[in-house]
């Protein structure tokens, strides 16, 4: 299984930088989820092509609009979105653009504007308790996101409603947009501040597929929702891009894509 999923996260990010010469994309932070999105779409959520209505389908919402490269390509890999349409990022002929939206197949919800899908997150997650279902929601969220106050009543009323089924996964890279997040508005210590609001947390690497298979196994009794934070490392494999606080939004010549993507087949 690693060995195929190294194999496939290099494909996900090659599309990710593919993605960055129409018009410019937000490549550094999907690369540092790319992994996430990649293992819950690939072994643990119940999301395919071809049950996308279908009610007993699990749920995934992405918080963190502007990485929605990395989904694009996770879609790409698990069959489910053309791979031609890369190509039509940012056109007016197509609905890929620099946010999800609903046009998109296997895209729950429109993003964009931060701290709003952990509350449709637990909505769903709700509805799916009252109807004593058993789909999974999960909802992936920036750090930076988490200068939003709605991300904290999130975490209030799903403790409130033991919503077991919900996962809450956080991509730490410790960036937001062109500042590191402990030199605007601190969060740390992270993992204390959430577990005082009565969820279950866990600290993972976010690369590493083995933890994260772990962590979203991992099995609590107390009938509480869970927290993993993702550490990751914003434009992860790219020493050009890796953990760079000016490489937020980027918009790549053809050339520099083609060099960035040989190298990262040598990996």
């Amino acid at each position: 299984m690693k060995n195929e999923l190294k194999e496939k996260s290099i494909r996900v990010r090659e599309n990710i930088l593919k993605m960055s010469k129409y018009g410019g994309a937000f490549i550094g932070s999907a690369l540092s989820c790319c992994d996430i999105i990649l293992y819950l779409y690939d072994c643990y959520l119940n999301i395919n092509k071809t049950n996308l209505k279908d009610p007993n389908r699990d749920f995934f919402f992405l918080s963190k609009g502007h990485a929605v490269p990395a989904l694009y390509s996770v879609l790409i890999e698990e069959n489910i979105l053309d791979n031609e349409r890369i190509n039509n990022h940012l056109s007016i002929d197509d609905n890929i653009y620099l946010h999800p939206n609903r046009n998109i197949p296997g895209i729950e919800y429109h993003s964009g504007s931060l701290g709003h899908l952990i509350s449709i997150s637990i909505g769903v997650s709700l509805d799916l308790k009252l109807k004593n279902a058993n789909n999974k929601v999960v909802c992936l969220m920036g750090d930076g996101e988490l200068n939003e106050g709605t991300c904290w009543e999130g975490f209030l009323i799903a403790n409130a409603y033991n919503l077991d089924n919900l996962t809450i996964i956080i991509d730490r890279n410790k960036i937001q947009a062109n500042k590191k997040t402990e030199e605007l508005i601190p969060l740390e210590p992270l993992e204390e501040k959430i577990k005082s609001f009565g969820l279950n947390v866990i600290s993972i690497d976010g690369h590493n597929f083995l933890e994260i298979e772990n962590a979203l196994n991992q099995f609590y009794q107390n009938n509480k929702p869970k927290v993993i934070i993702a550490n990751t490392i914003r434009g992860k494999y790219f020493q050009e891009l890796e953990d760079k606080v000016d490489k937020w939004f980027c918009k790549l010549s053809e050339n520099e894509i083609e060099n960035l993507i040989n190298n990262i087949r040598n990996l």
